[in-house]
């Protein structure tokens, strides 16, 4: 086992390397919250719902508003 000098600098040495991992990796919790926010582009008439594409938006009109006329923007879909 390390004592001393040796100890601290192993200590200081696994910091860094940690340290490094961490930059490399990026991205944290708020970075993957905004860009999860820049895909939600299309946005339910009805409920505001967001949705990422027209496709999926299409889908969630029909199945949770089929009552209601599809949007002159999803009729091309």
């Amino acid at each position: 086992m390390a004592r001393g000098h040796q100890k601290i600098q192993s200590q200081q040495k696994a910091q860094e390397k940690a340290a490094k991992l961490k930059k490399q990796q990026g991205h944290g919790l708020s970075d993957q919250m905004k860009a999860a926010q820049k895909a939600l582009v299309f946005s339910c008439a009805v409920c505001k719902s967001q949705m990422p594409d027209p496709k999926t938006y299409k889908q969630h009109f029909e199945n949770k508003h089929p009552k209601n006329d599809l949007p002159a923007e999803l009729k091309d879909v």
